[in-house]
């Protein structure tokens, strides 16, 4: 028989011995190779940030030769209204660069490259194109805008002494002139606006044409009238203080005075400015559509 003092020493022993056991267990499963922690190796790191390193600039050089045979390539064949293709190849293009690394860099490199390596240089050939794609279109690489307003464009009216601008906004197209019962625009009416261009505004061709009541024309700009009447324009009589002064060109813009003719009838008077340039590559358009609407006053009666 085992008294209860020596059962209770062996229990206490071999509890002991199950917490050592579970103890050393704990510490198997702690280790980093059972977490599937990889131990550091020194080498292994620096041929992977060579790898890195290697991928980052052919993805580089890929997006910038990719990016001028866009512009220099297919943006010469391609119009204008269809110029969607011009960011939907070079980008799809996306698909090419796992190839390229494959047939490019060394087999010691290509086993570092991962789906996330791919991921990472879709979006470095994306920046780098849309980068690329800003510089060369824009000046002093290329030129695929027209010139366009200055600032904006008034109505004004000339009786020889006195220059009177219209108090309506030019900012919605159209400037209304309110005129006597049964009368006319008195004097001559005078078109005046600037272009603004990022290269050279004066290399545009500038068309103006005025329909009034099925009747077309085709107005020239006088060349001299800023000239001869900046002092006027800029203290010209206005009838709420509207932006006369503003309307003088900056010395780089291209000004325009265009006579609309002289006592114009009421009614509609439609304006057509269109804008042509031999930009590079393309030829730039612009077209302004403008209109004076003068209507007669309305005459009150009291009752």
């Amino acid at each position: 028989m085992v008294d209860l003092q020596t059962a209770m020493a062996a229990a206490a022993a071999e509890r002991k011995k199950r917490d050592g056991a579970a103890s050393e267990d704990r510490k198997v499963r702690r280790s980093g190779p059972s977490l599937g922690i990889e131990s550091f190796d020194p080498v292994k790191h620096v041929s992977k940030e060579k790898a890195d390193t290697a991928s980052m600039w052919l993805v580089i050089a890929f997006s910038i030769v990719v990016s001028l045979m866009m512009r220099y390539v297919l943006m010469p064949n391609t119009s204008p209204d269809k110029s969607d293709i011009l960011y939907l190849m070079p980008l799809s293009a996306i698909i090419l660069i796992p190839q390229i690394h494959r047939v490019v860099m060394p087999k010691s490199f290509q086993e570092f490259y991962t789906k996330g390596t791919w991921f990472k240089a879709g979006f470095l050939h994306t920046f780098t194109f849309l980068a690329m794609s800003f510089l060369l279109v824009n000046p002093p690489m290329g030129d695929i805008v027209a010139p366009k307003l200055a600032s904006h464009w008034a109505i004004a009216t000339d009786d020889g002494e006195v220059l009177l601008f219209n108090e309506d906004s030019s900012k919605d197209g159209v400037i209304e002139w309110v005129v006597d019962n049964d009368g006319r625009l008195d004097g001559e009416v005078w078109l005046l606006f600037a272009l603004a261009d990022n290269v050279n505004s004066d290399g545009a061709e500038v068309t103006v044409e005025l329909t009034h009541q099925s009747t077309t024309v085709e107005l020239n700009s006088d060349e001299y009238y800023w000239a001869n009447n900046t002092d006027r324009i800029s203290n010209a009589s206005k009838t709420d203080n509207s932006s006369a002064p503003n309307l003088v060109p900056h010395q780089k813009d291209q000004p325009f005075a265009i006579n609309l003719g002289a006592d114009l009838a009421v009614g509609n008077h439609d304006i057509l400015v269109t804008i042509k340039e031999d930009g590079d590559p393309w030829e730039n358009e612009r077209i302004y559509r403008w209109k004076l609407v003068v209507i007669e006053a309305v005459e009150t009666t009291e009752s």
